[in-house]
């Protein structure tokens, strides 16, 4: 195990649950794996896999290297598969670990305390789409690319957008956002109703098609962003919208981030009805102009922009944002209406994560991300830079500034120790000054192993009503364990 291993597994270990089923001996896990095989293998064939290859893949997600596979990796086609491999885990005191695709950068999906990876991308069937009251009904691994495919041919698109292609079951369970949710919210806003299966491997149904209901306890919020800790969530109801009758995208470039941020600070509050408004600064448009090609835009400080509504809606929305950028010192407006030329607009900006690699070719990254009031984006990211200088590391932001989030990269070499703990500080201080200006140390990649500490900043003495949540919901401390909830 590197040291860098031993450091994550250190961390997951302080925030068990119930450690005496987790942290057996490697001889009692190589038992209960066996156990759980044997139970689930003439049931799921080959559809439960031993594989090193495989394990490996479920090891870590898109984020650290960090490598923490599973024994075993289960690949259900329904709730009703879900529920008899959970039942099964929980009879053998197994930790489950729900998979998506992967994209995850907090360590969600790695497996620390070994334990079964739970892989629910084979669950990717559209169940129906209800074009009158725009809401559908989607397995888990129904990916956000994969459902607009469905919708588009209705007229209609699911609109949370985080850039990675992730699946719905996995933006709910770290109640994800994106390039849209300055207008359309996030995934607490657009999921109705949930099918979850609980750590005892019941089935249950939360929420419904309403758009409102005082029914009770709100049991699809408590799942909603519970980074799998609670139960697995197999099947989805989310809202859906109309493609509007206008989309037209377009890019502003500034002198400086604080141009750039306090363009966007003004636009919001005079109420322009923005559908995305996203920020590239410099140093990651030097990278989008490496990775993505965009070598006819200067690496400065850019604001990426789309407008959705009518046509003469649409041209107001223009006419107002271009004033306030130019009073800020904006230059270079492109537009892009044709969806083609969209298209390649913002997959730029969802390239960001790679295109920012390219800066240091051979390092690794560890990516956090904050969200503040909109009147506190500028100084706080000011503050942040300023850590990032510290540090002596190269630190591309990108951001929703829209909603006031933003991510910053941390770059280092991996065969540096020190370089690798001045990234960690970063990502800590990153988060601590988010919390000073009146925000959260993650507006929508969630919490996972990395920002324990930072939970409980954040939360103080509500982490006792959470841990009492946890612990009657699952009471064996068996899912997902070691990550989100830190100790008292």
């Amino acid at each position: 195990m590197t040291h860098a291993q031993a450091t994550l597994t250190a961390r997951a270990q302080t925030s068990a649950a119930a450690p005496s089923p987790i942290l057996p001996s490697l001889s009692a896990r190589a038992a209960r794996a066996e156990a759980v095989h044997a139970e689930l293998s003439p049931l799921l064939g080959t559809r439960l896999s031993t594989n090193a290859a495989i394990r490996e893949q479920h090891g870590r997600g898109e984020g650290l290297s960090d490598l923490h596979p599973p024994e075993l990796v289960a690949f259900p086609e329904s709730t009703g598969e879900v529920a008899m491999i959970v039942r099964a885990c929980n009879a053998h005191a197994m930790p489950i670990i729900p998979f998506g695709v992967g994209t995850s950068l907090e360590g969600h999906v790695c497996a620390p305390f070994g334990g079964l990876s739970l892989d629910l991308s084979r669950m990717d069937k559209v169940l129906e789409i209800n074009a009158e009251s725009l809401d559908c009904k989607v397995q888990a691994g129904v990916t956000r690319i994969g459902l607009n495919a469905e919708l588009k041919s209705l007229g209609l698109f699911f609109p949370l957008d985080p850039g990675a292609n992730a699946t719905l079951g996995g933006m709910a369970a770290t109640r994800a956002s994106g390039t849209n949710a300055v207008r359309y919210g996030t995934m607490r806003e657009v999921t109705l109703g949930l099918t979850v299966v609980t750590p005892s491997g019941e089935i249950i149904h939360t929420g419904g098609r309403a758009r409102k209901s005082s029914a009770g306890y709100d049991l699809t919020r408590i799942y909603v962003g519970s980074e799998g800790t609670l139960g697995v969530i197999t099947e989805l109801q989310v809202r859906v919208f109309g493609v509007p009758e206008t989309i037209s995208s377009a890019i502003c470039q500034f002198p400086d981030v604080d141009s750039a941020v306090r363009t966007v600070m003004l636009a919001l509050q005079i109420g322009i009805p923005m559908a995305r408004i996203e920020l590239v600064d410099h140093l990651a448009m030097k990278g989008a102009a490496i990775y993505s090609k965009l070598t006819d835009l200067a690496p400065l400080p850019t604001l990426f922009l789309e407008f959705h509504g009518g046509p003469a809606a649409v041209a107001e929305q223009i006419a107002t944002l271009r004033e306030i950028a130019d009073d800020f010192g904006g230059s270079a407006f492109r537009f892009a209406e044709r969806e083609e030329e969209r298209t390649r607009l913002w997959k730029a900006r969802h390239d960001a994560y790679y295109s920012g690699r390219t800066l240091a070719p051979g390092c690794e990254s560890i990516v956090s991300d904050a969200c503040v009031p909109i009147s506190e984006l500028a100084d706080c990211l000011a503050a942040c830079y300023a850590a990032a200088e510290t540090s002596g590391l190269i630190c591309p932001v990108v951001g929703h500034v829209g909603d006031g989030n933003f991510h910053m990269m941390a770059m280092f070499d991996p065969n540096d120790p020190a370089a690798r703990a001045r990234a960690e500080t970063l990502m800590q201080q990153v988060s601590m000054i988010a919390q000073n200006h009146g925000g959260t140390c993650t507006g929508e990649h969630g919490v996972g192993m990395h920002k324990l500490d930072a939970m409980r900043r954040e939360h103080g003495e509500a982490l006792s009503v959470m841990w009492a949540i946890k612990h009657a919901l699952d009471p064996k401390g068996l899912m997902n364990p070691g990550k989100t909830l830190p100790t008292l």
